[in-house]
């Protein structure tokens, strides 16, 4: 695009420019994940990083989902990184992030082979030292949150594939019965947390799924405090397991809870309609096996939006596997959660909604724009509009919508009264603005 000198009118270009917009993913259903899920008696929830707990990723974590579970902050790594030195700062900030939003934690994870300080893994322990450490961390850790978590992944991922124990520290050191410690260590901790273990590929009826069955039954056989088992589901586009309600239901059956803990979906970048077609299909198909069984009581996706999410650094050339895109904007597989808590709603059509951005007047260092959103075939319950400026323009003020800038990125949203966009209206906001030299027709970005 051309750039304008100064003391060019841009009134010529009032035909604006066509934005996407979307209503802003924390209200993307008629009715939260969170409600959709209290009524069907399922708890919604998402792994978060706390850093991140501002902003729009803060409004949807609150708004949507109905628990949070810690993605690195509570693991051994993060709040021992130096022997008897602690650091809570993130899982102190999320647990308090949950508190002000009404929402259950769910903890993860006290013991793991996996992300574990260096002090640990490398030191040389007798078995009697090695069970010490790993009792003093479990009652530190879950006696510090003692009432403020709802459940604990106490066990991850003790399994190999083929149903045998997995050579870690932990096995290694102290034989299989350090899950049955663990457990036992963490109920001393905190009576009322649930305990669960937890591991990934263990959805559908297999060798390793059938392991973890009969270590719980062995378990409780045993008077080992055991509540729940955790399905990770870290699942690749259209291999959703045929027996995963099968399987959740036998767990269920040995008088245990399950628990959907770190839903994704990874697809073949980049995506397409039909990539994202089957990861609704998917993620409704997981959800449904869920509402299917009455003991199946959390499903959380291991993040919301494919900007926090683990899977393009881990599978190259795979990702888009939550349900919001990087910009947070809900995803058909958003709508596929929805539909099998019992919503139908959808999404109002493409283009149906737009906004149109354009330049009233402008004097040597400053311009007033105004933004119009109409809609055409669908309506607005509320809205936000983004762009990236191309010269250094800076918003200095803003008048009928909340605009924030970051560099070049702006990004506005209704105010308290202004909303709702009825099928065939509009409305309108204004800000002032600073330019310096040009002031080129903003870049379109989804909201």
């Amino acid at each position: 695009m051309r750039s304008l000198r100064t003391g060019l009118s841009l009134a010529s270009l009032v035909a604006g420019v066509a934005m996407l917009l979307t209503a802003p993913a924390a209200q993307a259903a008629d009715t939260p994940l969170r409600d959709l899920g209290a009524a069907r008696g399922k708890m919604i929830g998402t792994a978060v990083t706390g850093s991140k707990l501002t902003g729009t990723y803060g409004d949807i974590a609150g708004a949507q989902f109905g628990s949070l579970t810690p993605g690195n902050a509570m693991k051994w790594g993060s709040v021992e990184p130096t022997q008897g030195s602690f650091n809570w700062a993130e899982a102190d900030q999320i647990v308090s992030f949950a508190q002000a939003h009404d929402q259950q934690v769910r903890g993860h994870t006290l013991v793991w082979h996996s992300q574990n300080p260096g002090w640990l893994t490398n030191g040389s322990w007798t078995s009697a030292q090695l069970g010490s450490l790993l009792q003093n961390h479990i009652t530190t850790e879950v006696g510090r949150y003692k009432g403020k978590i709802a459940a604990w992944d106490v066990v991850n991922e003790p399994f190999n594939e083929d149903g045998t124990y997995r050579s870690t520290l932990w096995y290694n050191g102290l034989g299989a019965d350090y899950i049955a410690n663990a457990l036992t260590w963490a109920r001393a901790a905190d009576p009322a947390a649930k305990l669960y273990i937890n591991d990934y590929n263990v959805e559908g009826v297999n060798a390793k799924s059938t392991a973890l069955y009969n270590l719980v039954r062995s378990l409780k056989d045993r008077g080992v405090p055991i509540d729940g088992v955790g399905l990770q589901a870290h699942l690749i586009l259209g291999q959703v397991p045929s027996t995963l309600q099968q399987n959740i239901q036998r767990f269920a059956d040995l008088g245990v809870d399950v628990a959907i803990t770190e839903l994704d979906i990874r697809m073949t970048l980049p995506s397409d309609s039909t990539e994202l077609a089957q990861q609704k299909a998917d993620y409704k198909a997981v959800t449904a096996a869920c509402v299917a069984v009455a003991r199946c009581v959390n499903l959380t996706v291991w993040g919301f939006t494919d900007s926090d999410s683990w899977v393009e650094s881990t599978f190259p050339g795979q990702g888009a596997a939550t349900p919001y895109d990087a910009n947070y904007a809900p995803k058909p597989a958003y709508y596929g959660i929805a539909e099998a808590l019992g919503d139908t709603s959808t999404p109002p059509p493409t283009g149906a909604c737009t906004a149109a951005y354009s330049v009233g007047s402008q004097w040597n260092n400053g311009f007033t724009g105004n933004v119009t959103i109409s809609c055409s075939g669908a309506s607005l319950s509320s809205w936000k509009v983004s762009w990236t400026y191309g010269a250094g323009q800076q918003i200095t003020q803003a008048w009928n919508a909340t605009c924030t800038q970051s560099g070049a990125a702006v990004s506005c949203v209704n105010a308290s009264y202004n909303g709702s966009v009825p099928d065939g209206g509009s409305v309108s906001f204004g800000f002032n603005a600073n330019w310096s030299g040009s002031n080129p027709v903003p870049t379109v970005t989804l909201g």
